[in-house]
């Protein structure tokens, strides 16, 4: 016997389910038969293997990019960040891990290091065009490759969230959840680039350092999702795999307390403590007593010694700290010669503290003074971007 051709029949689509069907749906993928989560995670991993179009849009993000280096503008870094693609072969390194499918964790991790290599090419590219415009401080680059709690928070929710929704409604993609994890893995690792080619300092490696704990945060995040979704570790490479990352999460924890060497360059060092130096004062030298005169026949002429001076020692002059206080901008260049054309020894933050040397030149219209790091570096600076606690003469 036949069902009538006019009975509408229950769609398989999960958009179209009664909300009760829907809930019996999300119940049997996590706690269905072995059968059925099988065919839900191969399903998953089906969704997680990039396309042509990943490759794609990887490559229009990374040309954004570039463009946001060079402009110096966040609002191009968010662009940039829209434009990349779904970020499905992340998701896809917590369930390989999972499952214990070596195959799956390289071709996710294969198909990620493709897409960051367009990104790195883009931001190297970028880079080199800086040259063209001396004397620019890119301040958004900078920023992006040092660990902040704010940039780990973004990036957890944003692997929670992907790897949720992911799973449990496989027929749509989180692309905003997706958003947050681009801006968080392609943005270090393009300033990376951009630093090793413009030759800007404190972004190579730095930006290479926070790609990599920022991927393995990711991964990390996504298995504790798919953990408290009711998957477990496969086998042996699913657990030792697990740990690793594990390891990888507390090591980035340690680092965003502050003792990564990425992480130096966003705390205010210390002002160094001045050691009083001692005085040298001139000792009194002894003078010898006169012998009482002896009665001889023919008296003799005693000769003095004579006083011998001393040399005396001044004291060393005490030496000036003065603060970077760039205003609008986040920091200033240090640079080799009193010239915006010279080049740059480095980049200190607002806040951090210099010698003032006793050279100061006039060049290019700005007057430059002579400064040395903390580190012990030497560069010459503008003066307006410096402030002291006390005047300097001829400042």
């Amino acid at each position: 016997m036949s069902l009538p051709t006019s009975e509408k029949l229950p769609s398989d689509d999960f958009q179209d389910m009664p909300p009760a069907r829907k809930r019996r749906r999300r119940r049997m993928i996590f706690s269905g038969s072995p059968v059925q989560r099988a065919a839900h995670i191969e399903e998953a991993a089906r969704r997680a293997v990039p396309t042509a179009d990943f490759f794609l849009f990887s490559l229009l993000a990374g040309a954004a990019l570039g463009v946001a280096f060079l402009v110096d503008a966040p609002a191009f870094f968010i662009l940039a960040a829209l434009m990349a693609p779904f970020l499905a072969p992340v998701v896809g390194l917590s369930l390989a891990t999972l499952v214990g499918s070596p195959r799956f964790f390289l071709q996710s991790l294969g198909s990620l290091g493709i897409s960051s290599l367009l990104f790195f090419a883009a931001g190297a590219l970028a880079g080199w065009v800086s040259h063209l415009f001396p004397g620019r401080y890119y301040e958004q680059a900078l920023l992006h490759t040092h660990f902040t709690w704010p940039d780990f928070v973004v990036l957890t929710v944003g692997a929670i969230l992907t790897a949720f929704l992911m799973i449990s409604v496989p027929t749509q993609r989180p692309v905003a959840a997706s958003v947050a994890l681009a801006y968080e893995l392609f943005l270090p690792i393009g300033a990376a680039a951009f630093g090793l080619t413009s030759g800007f300092p404190n972004l190579w490696p730095d930006g290479l350092v926070v790609f990599v704990v920022h991927l393995a945060w990711a991964a990390l995040a996504g298995i504790i999702m798919l953990l408290i979704l009711g998957f477990k570790p496969a086998n042996l490479f699913g657990y030792t795999l697990s740990s690793s990352l594990a390891l990888a999460g507390v090591a980035a924890v340690i680092i965003l307390t502050g003792i990564g060497a990425a992480v130096g360059g966003r705390i205010a060092m210390a002002p160094p403590t001045r050691t009083p130096t001692a005085t040298i004062t001139r000792t009194p030298t002894i003078t010898p007593t006169p012998l009482p005169p002896t009665i001889t026949p023919t008296p003799t002429r005693t000769l003095l010694p004579s006083r011998t001076p001393t040399t005396t020692i001044s004291p060393a002059p005490t030496p000036v700290w003065a603060k970077i206080n760039a205003g609008e901008f986040s920091g200033a260049l240090i640079r080799a010669e009193p010239s915006t054309q010279a080049e740059v020894v480095t980049s200190l933050l607002n806040g951090m503290l210099v010698e003032v040397l006793s050279e100061i030149v006039q060049q290019d219209n700005n007057t430059w003074v002579h400064v040395r790091t903390t580190d012990g570096r030497e560069g010459w600076i503008i003066r307006s971007l410096l402030v002291t606690a006390t005047p300097v003469p001829a400042w």
